[in-house]
C-alpha cells in the first residue's frame, strides 16, 4: 500500500542524524501491525524498532534512520540513560506532530482522507505523550453525522446555540440509528467515535477542557427535542405503571413532551456508569465490570398517541373498580 505520508529527518546539531519514516495505509484498524524502523551506526546496522527512539505510539512508522551518536550497545538500561537516544526521540515525535500540522495547515483535505486510518495512532500518542498532545491538539478533528470533518473548536462553535459545551457522539451507528435520526431532524450534529480507544481519549479532553464534556447520543435527551410545556398532572400516574411492569429493569422512569409525536418511547443509559463497564471489560476485568450497572432511564413520551391511549385505559379500568 502507498505510504500515507513520509517524515524526513537530517540534523547535524546537537545530535547527527539522517533518515526517512513514513506512515503506511491499512484496510481496518485490526490490521494493526508493528513497523519497521531499521537504525544504523555509520550504515552499521544496529537493530530494528528500539522503544527508546522511537516511542511506542510511533511503532507503526517505517523507514530507516542513520545516527553516528546512536550508541552500539542497545540494552534497555544503557539507552535509557543516554542523553542522545532521549534528544532522538523527543525530536522524531516533534517532526511527527510537526508534519502532521504541516499538512493539516497546507492540505486539509489530504490531511482528512488519511485521518482514519491513523486516528488510533495519534489518539494513543496524546494518552502517552503530553508534549504531543499539546503540539497536535488543534487539528485532531472528528467525523459529523454528515460525513464532514471538524475540529473540536469547529463543533463547539457549529452547536454553540443548541448545546454549549456538549459533544454528542456516536459509538455505533447501527445500534443508535434511531438517536440518530432524531438528532438530524432537529438539525443537531454529534461525532463518529467507533476508535477502540476512545473511551480514554475523550477522557483525556475532558480532563484537558474542563468545561467540556462528551455525552453519547442515547445518554440524555436534549433540551431542543422537547417542548417547554409544565409537567402533566398524570405524569406519576403513567411513571408508577411503568415502574410497576419494568420493576428493576430500569433505574428511573421520567415523562418528557418531545416535539417528535411518533416516538412512544426511548431509553437512555448514563453516560458515566457505561463508561465505567466499557474501560472495566477494555481492561479485562470482567469482576469489576459485572460490578457495576448501567443506569438505564425510560423516557416517556406523553405527547405521543399509544401513551394517551395507555392513560385513557388506565384511568378507565381505575373507575370501574
Amino acid at each position: 500500500n502507498d505510504p500515507l505520508f513520509w517524515i524526513h529527518l537530517n540534523v547535524d546539531y546537537p545530535f547527527n542524524l539522517k533518515g526517512i519514516l513514513y506512515f503506511p495505509k491499512l484496510k481496518h484498524e485490526l490490521e494493526v501491525t508493528e513497523g519497521e524502523v531499521k537504525l544504523y551506526n555509520n550504515q552499521v546496522y544496529v537493530a530494528d524498532n528500539i522503544k527508546e527512539v522511537i516511542p511506542e505510539f510511533l511503532l507503526l512508522l517505517k523507514g530507516v534512520i542513520d545516527c553516528p551518536d546512536l550508541p552500539l550497545n542497545v540494552s534497555r538500561s544503557f539507552l535509557q540513560q543516554d542523553k542522545n537516544v532521549i534528544k532522538i526521540s523527543k525530536h522524531i515525535v516533534k517532526k511527527v506532530s510537526d508534519k502532521l500540522v504541516n499538512v493539516f495547515t497546507n492540505q486539509r483535505e489530504n490531511y482528512e482522507s488519511f485521518w482514519d486510518d491513523i486516528q488510533i495512532f495519534i489518539k494513543y500518542g496524546c494518552l502517552r505523550d503530553e508534549s504531543f498532545y499539546e503540539k497536535i491538539k488543534e487539528i485532531l478533528i472528528f467525523k459529523d453525522l454528515n460525513g464532514k470533518y471538524l475540529t473540536l473548536k469547529e463543533y463547539m462553535e457549529q452547536c454553540k446555540e443548541t448545546h454549549e459545551n456538549k459533544i454528542y457522539y456516536v459509538n455505533n451507528e447501527n445500534e443508535q440509528s434511531q438517536y440518530i435520526n432524531i438528532f438530524k431532524e432537529n438539525n443537531l450534529n454529534a461525532v463518529i467515535l467507533n476508535c477502540s480507544i476512545d473511551n480514554h481519549f475523550i477522557t483525556l479532553l475532558e480532563r484537558e477542557n474542563p468545561n467540556l464534556s462528551f455525552l453519547r447520543i442515547d445518554s440524555d435527551i436534549s433540551d431542543i427535542l422537547k417542548n417547554t410545556e409544565d409537567s402533566d398532572d398524570n405524569d406519576e400516574k403513567i411513571k408508577e405503571l411503568f415502574k410497576e411492569i419494568l420493576k428493576d429493569k430500569i433505574e428511573e422512569v421520567k415523562v418528557e413532551s418531545l416535539k417528535n409525536e411518533e416516538i412512544t418511547a426511548l431509553i437512555t443509559v448514563s453516560e458515566q456508569s457505561r463508561r465505567m463497564i466499557e474501560m472495566s471489560r477494555m481492561y479485562g476485568n470482567m469482576d469489576m465490570a459485572a460490578m457495576f450497572k448501567e443506569e438505564k432511564t425510560l423516557v416517556i413520551n406523553r405527547n405521543n398517541k399509544i401513551i394517551k391511549n395507555i392513560l385513557t385505559m388506565e384511568n378507565e379500568d381505575n373507575k370501574n373498580l
